[in-house]
């Protein structure tokens, strides 16, 4: 079996999981067309948790941070910074996120998500580190906080390889992947500009789901990625059940008829696209 897909982001490390839930997702995973997972912390437990997959599994990589979610053990002293920042000095650390805002569930309060995500925007900044977000009900402010805070800046964009193109000219990369995107396709096509990757998973396989269709539509290959965000958002036909990364083949078919292209040519294009963007 080829192994052709690279799930940008999941999450092996879920606090409900079991040492043998985990197992059996790996199994599952090595069983399938899946070549690398990204594990993404949501906060220090699932932090620690995604370097330990990491070290477990070969094809597994980790981002390390604290999601809007839990900002405020963050403004607590429950969570601290320079634990993040010791986890992210670990090799298979390959960013830091998922971290941004969440204004549709206010689960931190609104100044304290904000106040985190500078402060972690900065670290990764600090330790040339990809970001990846993690944005609901908050698109361009989302977006205006990464540009204060210099994520799209020329400095930042320096400490990377360029992106090439097609025809192997050089485009913006800015190392800010917009994971689960489920915005407008005209603030992706800003995103773009300032030289994002936009992730998509399963609710673009959604029947009415027109808006993620013309994000695909409208936005390049060589901005995009494809991942799970397992165990949740599963794409149709799984959709109701656990998600894992596996069903990112579904996520890679969708994108592919809607590109006009191959799926063999979607997968490879999105994993290379992941595998540069995490520096693997």
């Amino acid at each position: 079996m080829d192994k052709i897909l690279f799930d940008a982001h999941a999450h092996i490390n879920e606090e409900s999981f079991s040492e043998e839930d985990r197992k059996k997702l790996a199994e599952a995973i090595e069983a399938s067309p899946v070549a690398y997972v990204m594990d993404g912390g949501s906060n220090i437990a699932t932090s620690r948790q995604a370097v330990r997959d990491a070290e477990t599994w070969e094809w597994c990589y980790a981002v390390v941070g604290v999601h809007p979610h839990d900002a405020k053990d963050l403004e607590s002293g429950a969570a601290t910074l320079e634990e993040i920042r010791s986890l992210a000095e670990h090799p298979k650390v390959k960013g830091i996120g998922e971290i941004g805002l969440d204004f549709y569930y206010d689960n931190s309060e609104r100044d304290v998500q904000r106040k985190w995500f500078r402060e972690q925007i900065r670290m990764a900044n600090e330790l040339s580190l990809p970001i990846v977000i993690h944005s609901r009900d908050a698109e361009q402010e989302t977006m205006e906080i990464l540009k204060e805070e210099s994520a799209f800046s020329r400095e930042r964009q320096s400490a990377f390889p360029a992106r090439k193109g097609p025809d192997g000219d050089e485009l913006p990369d800015s190392r800010v992947l917009i994971h689960c995107f489920s915005g407008s396709r005209e603030t992706a096509e800003q995103y773009v500009k300032l030289g994002a990757t936009i992730s998509i998973c399963g609710p673009v396989t959604f029947r009415n789901n027109r808006r993620t269709v013309e994000v695909v539509q409208a936005i390049p290959p060589e901005f995009l990625t494809v991942e799970t965000d397992s165990p949740y958002l599963a794409p149709e036909p799984k959709r109701g059940r656990p998600n894992m990364p596996p069903y990112v083949e579904y996520v890679a078919r969708r994108v592919a008829v809607l590109k006009g292209m191959s799926y063999e040519d979607i997968a490879a294009i999105t994993c290379e696209n992941a595998k540069r963007f995490y520096g693997i």
